[in-house]
């Protein structure tokens, strides 16, 4: 029997069993693990009390035993507060199956939404209850749809927040390389100047965007280098734009100068950063900019092209972990998100492993990709921790992954919004 359908009879299975959960979750569930991540420290022997979609009461076991509730046992495991993916495309599958290219120009959007169904179900199963989706990547508002579908119940996935179609210079984006009489489908909106990226980040949020997305640069200097595309003044105006609605912007930046203008426009945060330097990480943290940089994507590229994982490193791997750790050493709040969909969906804790690899403490890692990301996404008073009055939103793990990270993958029961969606 193949993965895809053992994986979605399993969900079904879980979800028809966790009904009997739902109806006793009137009384309220006791759940009863050896360890639980409160967001910010491990408590051995503690337990988790949900009522309704709410968490009532976390502490220890004991002091929890005499509230009558059915008790759900989740032995050798760690619970915590639901992962929460910083960087996704669920409407992309790995370049090493089908190219970017190919997927924009060949793939029609039916399709690309069929597989960001079973996308959307792989990354809950896997833990993340909750994921910020950075763009449709020539797939129109698809994103808003997915998000509402799964919101309203009729396919199961993590709870989304969306950019649609993100915003990028004339001439800067792809795909590339056709003759230049052709219109070709591009894999974002194209804006400029003023008037310009006024009216699309305004289009954008009317057509469903919950944050705005913006690339600060992009490889289009003259020999296909990253380059800087909006001046510092086009990129504020998205930032005064998208705020004066209560959004944030995210910017995609990669060289030293983007990031650098992103930074003084005001972004909120910064995918890659791959050229990052101990200046402009300074700047970051004057600025409370936070980094989200990636490195399962770049560590999966660099697999597709031939590397082992081994040593010798290929340069970009080297120099990634030069960037990341300087960033770390300035005290940039790090942002768990892979870029996934670069790779495959439902594998999203291989970024929270390369962090570690490459410089942060296992501690620093679950706190980055729970109450980090809660607050990043403005929703610290309702994900992101174990507390009184914060969603039930919870993943259990086979074993300690203050001991061994790699732990995040074995994960063995998942409830978002106190409805059980993977039971042991």
């Amino acid at each position: 029997m193949n993965g895809p359908l053992v994986r979605a009879r399993s969900l079904g299975v879980a979800l028809v069993l966790s009904a009997s959960v739902v109806r006793a979750q009137a009384a309220a569930t006791l759940l009863a693990p050896a360890r639980v991540f409160d967001g910010a420290e491990m408590h051995e022997g503690w337990a988790v009390l949900v009522r309704g979609d709410k968490i009532e009461a976390a502490g220890p076991r004991a002091s929890l035993a005499s509230t009558g509730a059915r008790v759900v046992e989740l032995p050798n495991t760690s619970l915590l507060p639901g992962f929460i993916e910083g960087h996704s495309h669920l409407l992309l599958h790995p370049y090493n199956e089908t190219p970017w290219d190919d997927q924009v120009l060949h793939e029609a959007e039916a399709v690309r939404v069929a597989r960001a169904v079973n996308h959307a179900r792989a990354t809950l199963l896997a833990g993340f209850t909750t994921t910020r989706d950075l763009g449709s990547e020539g797939a129109g508002y698809a994103d808003v749809g997915l998000k509402q579908a799964i919101a309203q119940g009729i396919i199961p996935g993590p709870r989304m927040f969306v950019v649609t179609r993100a915003i990028v210079a004339t001439g800067s984006y792809g795909p590339k390389g056709f003759s230049p009489e052709w219109d070709v489908p591009q894999g974002a909106e194209e804006a400029d100047g003023i008037d310009g990226v006024t009216r699309v980040v305004r289009s954008q949020i009317g057509h469903g965007a919950d944050w705005v997305k913006v690339y600060a640069d992009y490889r289009w200097g003259p020999n296909g280098e990253a380059r800087p595309t909006f001046t510092e003044a086009e990129l504020r105006q998205v930032v005064d734009v998208a705020r004066s609605s209560g959004r944030a912007v995210v910017a995609h930046a990669a060289t030293a100068e983007g990031m650098r203008r992103a930074i003084m426009a005001g972004v909120e945060t910064i995918e890659h950063g791959d050229a990052g330097t101990p200046e402009i990480f300074r700047l970051m943290v004057q600025h409370g900019t936070i980094l989200c940089p990636t490195v399962a994507a770049g560590d999966a590229v660099s697999r597709y092209r031939g590397w082992n994982g081994a040593a010798p490193e290929p340069a970009r791997i080297t120099e990634k972990r030069a960037s990341v750790a300087a960033a770390i050493a300035a005290g940039v709040t790090i942002c768990t998100g892979g870029d996934v969909g670069v790779f495959t969906h439902g594998e999203n804790a291989r970024e929270i492993e390369l962090l570690v690899n490459y410089g942060l403490t296992p501690l620093q890692a679950l706190h980055s990709v729970t109450a980090v990301n809660a607050k990043m996404l403005h929703m610290e008073d309702r994900i992101g921790a174990v507390k009184p009055g914060m969603l039930a939103d919870l993943v259990a793990i086979d074993g300690d992954p203050l001991k061994d990270i790699s732990a995040t993958r074995r994960v063995r029961f998942v409830m978002q919004g106190g409805q059980v969606v993977r039971l042991p």
